[in-house]
């Protein structure tokens, strides 16, 4: 999720089928291809990584690896090259073709690379056949991510959220462990322990798959339960959401006053945080759930249903977005954002698009960071801020309380004395009010949402 300004990660992880083992791993700086004495194109770097990635790419057009290097450092991966094929589709069986896999298969010896790293995600053949061509490890997009989002899972929920994602990522993957132990064959006789281990393999993977479920379906029903009492208070509900590392966090820490975790990495935040936020009087929750990205893994918006479901209760969406990114990867994440809320359902969702990171920006980037994007499901133009400065963040208030003000109506009601507790809530729901104390009762005159001006309908004013 979003997080603060300055990336950095010291220690990682390793990647090992799905496992995440901690490793204290140096970071070394993204290289071009180059040789392996320090040759142009390969910076020299103090120590040796434990694991060294080489980016491989297929595509029809320009290939850009940066935010795969991004997710590997993340991971406590170096990076020391890439190597791009230009192709329509990508191999069916080998991901890359036979001439570019035997370059691969030379560069990676040249760089002493000990992982490959693809920018996509792999079919299990495509894996298999990577892995035996090049006698090294082979990780895809998807692989990394899980393992990412392993290291950052903080909860119970969260944990139990990445297992099953990987469970079910890595379920098709199994063929091929138990090579070692088949027998050749047909016909009668010819089943072998190595096909008879895989078959165990898999049925104790869906037996723990179907485990994890109903695990979850016990935490999902608590946190309706924690759902349900916030919107029994009928408060108005608001969402973060945004390429993850555009500093969602970092604005939910700005604007309510909390204390929320918040760093310069990708997918620091992967569990929902809902805190009260004040605005003119009147009282909103401002929910912080897990970042997007490109290619976001589909087992990973599968397991994460119940966090992403605070992004589907909300009234109104804020759309992070990181301003300080190159023109071209802004306009990238912002569609991988906007696809993503289609894809959850919430694509028609009254949007704000906010700006973040203004702080590193000159004046000229500014005007054009605002006058240059806008969110198809805004309900006005961009706004640019500063959670980290707290730059423009009372303008983002104001355009926050416009929107919902601008859903309220005039009511007058009258409650009888007895209805203390009503009109306390009433206090809370519409912030500011007139009161006027009558033999009757209370007269109020007070702006509310049309839920909440139903459930006060009984308490009409007899001339209103």
């Amino acid at each position: 999720m979003s997080e603060a300004h300055h990336s950095s990660a010291s220690q990682g992880q390793r990647l090992h089928r799905g496992r995440v083992e901690q490793a204290p791993v140096g970071e070394a700086p993204p290289a071009r291809p180059g040789n392996r004495d320090g040759a142009p194109g390969r910076p020299r770097v103090e120590g040796r990584a434990r694991q060294r990635a080489l980016c491989i790419a297929s595509t029809p057009g320009e290939a850009d690896l940066v935010e795969l290097g991004e997710l590997l450092r993340t991971a406590g991966v170096a990076v020391v090259g890439e190597l791009v094929q230009r192709r329509e589709y990508p191999h069916p069986n080998s991901y890359l073709g036979p001439g570019k896999l035997k370059e691969l298969k030379e560069l990676a010896a040249a760089l002493d690379a000990n992982v490959i790293a693809c920018d996509d995600e792999l079919s299990p053949r495509q894996e298999r056949t990577l892995e035996t061509a090049l006698g090294i490890a082979v990780v895809d997009r998807t692989t990394v991510i899980l393992d990412i989002f392993a290291r950052h899972a903080g909860t119970a929920e969260g944990k139990l959220q990445v297992e099953l994602a990987q469970l079910e990522y890595n379920l098709a993957r199994m063929r091929g462990l138990w090579t070692h132990l088949e027998r050749l064959g047909g016909g009668v006789g010819t089943r072998g322990p190595g096909e008879a281990q895989i078959e165990t393999d898999r049925r104790l993977a869906r037996d723990r798959i179907a485990a994890l479920r109903r695990r979850l379906r016990d935490v999902h029903a608590s946190r309706q339960v924690m759902r349900s009492e916030r919107e029994r208070s009928e408060l108005p509900q608001i969402a973060l959401a945004g390429y993850t590392n555009a500093g969602k966090s970092t604005l939910l820490n700005a604007l309510t006053g909390a204390h929320v975790a918040a760093a310069d990495r990708l997918f620091q935040t992967l569990d929902p945080t809902t805190r009260s936020l004040e605005i003119g009087g009147r009282t909103y929750l401002l929910s912080d759930t897990v970042g997007f990205i490109r290619k976001l893994p589909h087992q990973l918006i599968d397991a994460f249903a119940a966090t992403l479901e605070e992004t589907r209760r909300a009234a109104l969406i804020l759309h992070v977005v990181d301003a300080s990114a190159p023109e071209d990867e802004l306009d990238d994440m912002m569609r991988a954002v906007e696809d993503t809320l289609e894809e959850i359902g919430v694509g028609e969702r009254p949007r704000l698009l906010v700006l973040n990171k203004a702080d590193l920006l000159d004046e000229l980037a500014r005007v054009r960071a605002v006058n240059g994007h806008r969110d198809p499901g805004s309900t006005a133009g961009a706004l640019l801020v500063s959670a980290q400065t707290g730059d423009g963040l009372d303008a983002l208030r104001e355009r926050i309380d416009a929107h919902f003000q601008s859903q309220l109506s005039a009511v007058e009601l009258l409650l009888p004395y007895a209805e203390g507790a009503r009109l306390a809530e009433l206090h809370e729901l519409a912030g500011e009010l007139e009161r006027t104390d009558t033999p009757e009762g209370v007269h109020v005159r007070a702006l509310l949402s049309p839920s909440d001006a139903a459930r006060f309908a009984r308490f009409a004013a007899p001339h209103a």
